[in-house]
């Protein structure tokens, strides 16, 4: 990056709210837990599960502190940030239990704060701790993270990125209108609000297409492009990079230019940078949440997409162990873990493939957090897993199936399925080699699937209720190992 991503003043207010998080957590131990991903990862469908097998005593195995007994209760608790919003898990659970129907995805920042009480395994923690750990559960698009870089960009070097992954083969297409209309107008000519207009809604139109599943691409910064909230039609999201800038010199007074230099610039004091401040540079452990698959079905422009956003999400972390003097000041993050998401969608012969493809995309990324002292872990997991496993037999030989419900309008050799029907489905198997479907990337056509997979999305599965009508916690795959590495030793 260009220059760092804060300021001495950026880092002594980062200081100032870590030393009060510090105070506050002798009198009430908790943890921050960053929860991300891009766009249809499952985020929301992750916390939800999570809490969800916490507060109805899921099937935990690989959880230690739960599957030995020594958790005496999980419950909800107003959370400790009265400015952020509250993650609607009750909304989410009855989506999901009741209507059977995916949650919406996240939209903007929430949290929600998950209490565990428990018993230390050691009786000397039992001497020291309270026995008593407070999760606070941050939500936050992954589309946000990827803003992260920009604090380290200034305006002439945010155009020239946007503009060659503009010009690039696979969004060429997606990025015609704004290319056209921003090379027919002079930079350097007087300032219009007309045209800053029309420029920012070209280039906001082009990332959506660039987001949508037919492409299904991930590198789309500024992310409020995408996700305006109460900012749209704020001179902060009135902007739009500028093809071939001059190497040198300063923007024209009162030009084209110099407004969106300014924007841009308001956009990371405005957006950016309190995200940065509050939320991001508190975190103790992160989960980043990644849809291989559905890159993989969309071909081999959404997965070397998905590679480099994936390296600038990861190159943002601020990772490794604290010390008891350095944790007062300045948080680290401990623990990562990415999360290959919709597991249930392959036979279990591939997770051990699905977690080999994610692990060669962050690669690069992942060596830096290694070095750092912080966890690293990469695991294929279901939050929710919607299908379950079979055997069917075809011409005298056993083929591997999953079994579930597809969504309605979802499509496979010609079916469309109409939500309400049990398929059984043979979902192919991924390389034994991932590096196979890496080495030859660009002999690929660009919006081609790289696999024979069968990708269909399926319904959330129908939730057995107990004798007494109580509802049984939501099945996973992987979930408990996901907690284990996550808050193992939190518990322990």
């Amino acid at each position: 990056m260009a220059r760092s991503l804060t300021s001495l003043t950026d880092e002594a207010r980062i200081a100032l709210d870590n030393i009060a998080d510090r105070a506050s957590g002798l009198i009430h131990p908790s943890v921050r837990f960053g929860v991300t991903g891009l766009s249809r990862a499952g985020k929301t469908v992750f916390i939800t599960a999570l809490v969800h097998n916490l507060l109805h005593g899921g099937r935990l195995p690989l959880f230690d502190a739960h599957h030995s007994g020594r958790i005496a209760r999980s419950y909800l608790e107003p959370q400790p940030d009265d400015e952020v919003p509250r993650f609607q898990y009750e909304d989410h659970v009855k989506a999901l239990v009741e209507e059977r129907l995916w949650p919406d995805s996240t939209r903007a920042i929430s949290q929600l704060r998950l209490t565990v009480e428990f018993e230390t395994a050691s009786g000397w923690n039992r001497m020291l701790s309270a026995g008593k750990l407070s999760i606070d559960i941050v939500d936050y698009p992954g589309e946000w993270l990827l803003d992260l870089p920009l604090l380290g960009q200034d305006f002439r070097e945010f155009s020239a990125r946007a503009v060659e992954l503009a010009r690039s083969s696979a969004r060429a297409d997606l990025s015609a209108a704004w290319m056209e209309r921003a090379q027919a107008i002079d930079p350097g000519a007087k300032a219009d609000e007309t045209d800053a207009r029309e420029l920012a809604a070209l280039f906001a139109a082009y990332l959506k297409a660039c987001k949508a599943d037919e492409r299904a691409l991930s590198t789309l910064p500024p992310g409020r492009f995408i996700m305006p909230g109460d900012l749209e039609g704020s001179p902060a999201l009135t902007f739009s990079p500028l093809p071939d800038l001059p190497a040198t010199g300063a923007a024209p007074k009162g030009s084209l230019w110099a407004m969106m230099e300014r924007r841009f610039e308001s956009y990371k004091q405005i957006v950016v940078k309190p995200f940065f401040r509050e939320h991001f540079a508190r975190l103790d452990k992160q989960i980043v949440l990644v849809d291989v698959l559905q890159a993989m079905n969309a071909g081999p422009d959404a997965v070397q997409d998905l590679e480099r956003a994936l390296a600038d999400i990861l190159s943002c972390f601020r990772t490794g162990r604290n010390s008891l003097l350095t944790a007062l000041f300045t948080r680290r993050i401990g623990r990562v873990l990415i999360g290959a998401t919709k597991a249930d969608h392959l036979h279990h012969e591939s997770h051990d493939r699905l977690e080999a493809m994610v692990a060669r995309l962050v690669d690069r990324a992942a060596g830096r957090i290694q070095y750092s002292g912080a966890g690293l872990e990469v695991m294929a997991l279901a939050a929710v897993r919607a299908t379950r496993e079979a055997t069917v037999e075809r011409s005298g030989e056993a083929l591997p199936v999953i079994v579930g419900t597809p969504i309605r309008g979802e499509r496979i050799d010609g079916q469309t399925f109409d939500g309400e029907t049990k398929t059984a489905i043979f979902p192919g198997d991924l390389p034994d080699d991932p590096d196979s479907i890496f080495k030859d990337l660009e002999s690929r056509s660009a919006h081609r699937p790289l696999t024979d997979i069968n990708f269909v999305r399926f319904r959330p599965p129908r939730i057995e209720r107990t004798a007494e009508g109580m509802t049984l916690s939501l099945p996973h795959i992987r979930l408990d190992r996901a907690l284990q590495f996550l808050f193992g030793d939190d518990l322990a």
